[in-house]
């Protein structure tokens, strides 16, 4: 891993709040470059969020929720997750959140990942979790969360993400990690 630079580090002067709630808060942030120049620049923080890719016993298939996003106005493919309460533990977050949703619970939560997907700009670490197996417990309780939920052919989520029907970022993440990194073959790490 490349050692720190100190003299390509922007250095953070102050920020000023323009607008907080707990869902965001946006600021207008007092940075220096490294060549001297100083100006605001706008920054958000936002909670961080937990997302799992649930593979069935197995191992061959991912379960997926297909829902609509109103912000862009998509419907798309994408892995139980949400924020992560105050004083949760994200691997917590994982478990609770699959359960809500899709009425499974995992047989373990494995962390593969924490990102954050608008570094530029924005901070909100999404935590990203491998479950291998779960049991079905019930009706999924959050019952506004998607359309339907299927247990997706791992081999097919290469042609989803290409027809661009894997638009979430955590779940892209995921989903390419798994097929890429830590999926079915993978060695257990403990």
């Amino acid at each position: 891993m490349p050692a720190p630079d100190d003299d390509s580090r922007w250095i953070v002067h102050g920020r000023r709040p323009l607008y907080e709630s707990e869902w965001i808060k946006l600021y207008k942030t007092d940075v220096e470059l490294p060549d001297g120049q100083r100006f605001e620049h706008h920054t958000v923080w936002m909670p961080s969020a937990a997302m799992t890719a649930t593979l069935n016993d197995d191992l061959t298939h991912v379960l997926l929720l297909w829902r609509h996003r109103f912000v862009p106005d998509l419907w798309n493919w994408e892995l139980p997750g949400g924020l992560v309460d105050e004083g949760e533990d994200p691997a917590q977050t994982a478990a609770r959140e699959i359960e809500e949703e899709t009425g499974y619970r995992p047989r373990n939560v494995e962390h593969l990942v924490t990102f954050e997907p608008m570094i530029g700009m924005v901070s909100t670490p999404h935590h990203v979790f491998l479950a291998r197996g779960a049991e079905r417990i019930g009706e999924p309780t959050e019952k506004t969360e998607m359309q339907r939920m299927e247990w997706v052919p791992l081999a097919q989520i290469p042609a989803l993400i290409a027809q661009g029907q894997v638009s979430n970022s955590g779940t892209l993440v995921a989903l390419l990690h798994v097929l890429a990194i830590s999926g079915p073959t993978a060695p257990h790490r403990s």
